[in-house]
């Protein structure tokens, strides 16, 4: 959420990055209903002031014997006025607070002009794409065909967009996990949470996906909880409404779960396969900064994402996000691009995003400075470290063989029980 006073001062500013994100939304309609609440705010005041003058002036006209009469009448139509002003400002201040809700954060000056992901920018790459001499399969045609992969079985039990994992499958799915958990732990400084996957309208509330995207979530019945759509919005309202000292930051999360989306207005799209699923596996990396290190704290977060294909030997490239591709509360996202043979493309394994203090606003996040008595809201990031699922299919379709086999990558390996191929069982 951006500050109102801000917008108010800098609407400019705030035109032109919502021109930058192609957004429909007409600010000129909310600095016109935020006038108008001033207004309102002012005369309403205003009144109440000359209320409590008034009342005092007849208090001592009655204790000298004068005639109040008129006095009287006119308190009477002030306080029908005040009455319908505080009214008319109850339903000024809904339209104010949703308008402030739906505004998107402000694109950071070093993001590209663009209206879609076509218009993204590389900023590099990693390794290189295999060399296969044979025409590679898709990874659903992989997994199936040796065992692990068991989309008919899902659909039976849940529905379309759901997998059942079975045999090395399952197994390499635990490896991941495990593998990526140990990385951010061990060697890139992050404390591990394990947090609840069903969280409540305020939580969501605060990282942005309400009110603008409930249509994305699962929603349980008629009650305050959802399923978390990423370990973003538990781990970030870990520190909801708190103030933190200086000295803590950067505060460092890793977090597997399991994630929900209902893929909305994704209808037709990856219909096969483990690329756009209903409730998909992720690690996730989260970080509470100090914002005068928030971009430098970027770079690292990006380079922590990016140690886990690195060690897995899959090529993969890094692209910035136009600012018609950004995310609602993103003011910068990188892209990881992870090569996909089978489909003879590049697909997204982890967004890496800095909100500034889009996310701390609306969440009430902030830490107290040393040398001053004001606190300060904190910046935020996020990022993938990895999607588990979309892991898995880069290293079937990486790693595939001319006979079917699939070879596991040597540092999965101590994961699996030393297992270095996947090939159909005999018998």
């Amino acid at each position: 959420m951006l500050d109102i006073k801000f917008v108010r001062s800098n609407t400019d500013d705030v035109k032109e990055g919502l021109r930058k994100r192609r957004s429909k939304l007409d600010l000129d309609e909310f600095l016109a209903i935020d006038q108008k609440r001033r207004d309102l705010l002012l005369e309403a005041e205003e009144l109440k002031a000359r209320r409590n003058q008034a009342s005092g002036d007849i208090a001592r006209m009655k204790k000298t014997g004068e005639n109040a009469d008129a006095l009287l009448a006119e308190l009477g139509a002030m306080s029908t006025r005040i009455k319908a002003l505080d009214e008319e400002l109850k339903d000024i201040d809904g339209q104010t607070e949703q308008w402030v809700m739906s505004i998107p954060n402000v694109p950071h000056p070093s993001v590209p002009e663009g209206v879609d992901d076509s218009d993204n920018v590389q900023v590099r790459t990693w390794g290189a794409k295999p060399e296969l001499d044979f025409a590679p399969k898709e990874h659903w045609e992989l997994g199936t065909a040796l065992g692990g992969l068991d989309f008919e079985t899902a659909a039976k039990i849940t529905g379309s967009r759901f997998v059942l994992l079975k045999g090395w499958a399952a197994r390499m799915e635990r490896a991941l996990i495990s593998l990526m958990l140990d990385v951010q732990t061990m060697e890139n400084g992050y404390d591990e949470v394990m947090p609840p996957v069903i969280v409540n309208r305020e939580s969501l509330m605060g990282t942005g996906q309400l009110p603008k995207f409930e249509e994305d979530l699962f929603r349980l019945g008629d009650s305050n909880y959802y399923l978390i759509p990423t370990a973003e919005v538990p781990v970030t309202n870990i520190y909801r409404d708190t103030t933190l000292a200086e000295g803590a930051l950067p505060i460092a999360h890793c977090a597997y779960t399991a994630c929900f989306r209902s893929e909305a207005g994704s209808y037709g799209k990856d219909t096969k396969g483990m690329i756009r699923q209903h409730q998909f596996d992720k690690v996730e990396l989260v970080r509470f900064v100090h914002p005068d290190t928030s971009y430098d704290e970027l770079e690292k977060l990006l380079g922590h994402a990016e140690s886990i294909l690195q060690r897995l030997g899959l090529h993969y490239r890094v692209v910035t996000l136009c600012a018609g591709d950004l995310g609602f509360s993103s003011a910068k996202t990188y892209d990881i691009e992870v090569w996909l043979p089978g489909q003879d493309k590049y697909r997204e394994i982890s967004s890496c995003s800095n909100f500034e203090d889009f996310q701390a606003r609306r969440a009430g996040i902030r830490f107290k400075p040393v040398a001053s008595k004001k606190s300060r809201l904190v910046h935020t990031l996020n990022g993938s470290g990895l999607a588990v699922g979309r892991t898995m299919v880069a290293i079937l379709e990486n790693y595939q063989q001319a006979d079917g086999s699939v070879i596991v990558p040597e540092a999965l390996r101590p994961y699996m029980n030393g297992q270095e191929r996947i090939e159909l069982k005999k018998g």
